[in-house]
């Protein structure tokens, strides 16, 4: 929905780097096996290090590469997203919420950076992307909570599981004691994103959206019996109200840029 008020043919390069993260975001999340994740980064690494000279191999770096604000960003930038990604690669299950958040933060706070110096320029602050961003990680882990049963990092805190008495098997299988850790853990997205609205700085049309969408499915999750179902369902896509915040968050960004 979003594309039709950043049209891909006028704002590619904007469209690119969202492909790009998802690009890197499969490889940090959606690889099991670390040193297959690590091998593809590395590429990565060595794709966004070299871009500036040579325009990059990949059509995504192509198209980021030919817009000159890519060549304005230092390479730092570019490269902080894929060094967080390796460095997450090993990570376990978080001790608390907060060690959580903080763990996560890492990667989607470098991505946010990188988004909000693309859409508004060096200046925006990042703080409230980052905080939006991570989030909304949190929240998409929480819905393939039983997908990553077997993983080292689960998607609820060391302290959340022992306060329920939750561990591996039992996350498999619906529970009262699962569906309460799951509103718990609902509970803390839901306050973190109330105080990501306090926060300084712009955020992209796509990152708009997705946060909204995160927010209203995490609200109506709390209050369902069974949270779990309602996370993997998700909300409709589409309508007038989707596209009227589509619309919205695109005048937003039009106006802060002046364009």
């Amino acid at each position: 929905m979003a594309l039709v008020f950043v049209a891909p043919n006028k704002y590619p390069g904007h469209v690119a780097l969202a492909a790009l993260e998802q690009e890197l975001l499969s490889a940090a999340y959606g690889i099991r096996e670390p040193h297959v994740a690590a091998t593809k980064l590395n590429w990565w690494a060595e794709e966004l290090s070299g871009a500036a000279a040579s325009g990059g191999r990949h059509p995504l770096t192509r198209v980021l590469f030919d817009d000159e604000r890519a060549h304005a960003m230092p390479q730092q930038r570019w490269l902080a997203p894929v060094l967080a990604s390796m460095a997450q690669l090993d990570q376990g299950t978080a001790v608390d919420f907060a060690a959580q958040f903080n763990a996560s933060s890492a990667l989607h706070g470098a991505l946010a950076e990188l988004e909000t110096a693309w859409w508004y320029g060096e200046t925006a602050s990042p703080e409230r992307a980052t905080r939006v961003a991570t989030l909304s990680h949190l929240l998409f882990a929480l819905r393939r909570l039983q997908d990553d049963v077997e993983r080292d990092r689960l998607p609820l805190p060391m302290a959340r599981l022992a306060r329920f008495g939750l561990n591996r098997a039992s996350l498999r299988q619906h529970s009262d004691a699962r569906d309460q850790a799951i509103k718990a853990q609902l509970d803390d997205l839901r306050t973190a994103w109330g105080e990501a609205a306090r926060l300084d700085g712009p955020l992209s049309v796509f990152r708009t959206l997705e946060a909204g969408e995160g927010e209203r499915l995490a609200r109506k999750a709390a209050r369902a019996a069974e949270p779990l179902k309602v996370l993997q369902k998700g909300v409709p896509d589409g309508g007038f109200m989707t596209t009227l915040r589509a619309w919205r968050a695109a005048q937003r960004w039009q106006l802060q840029v002046g364009g």
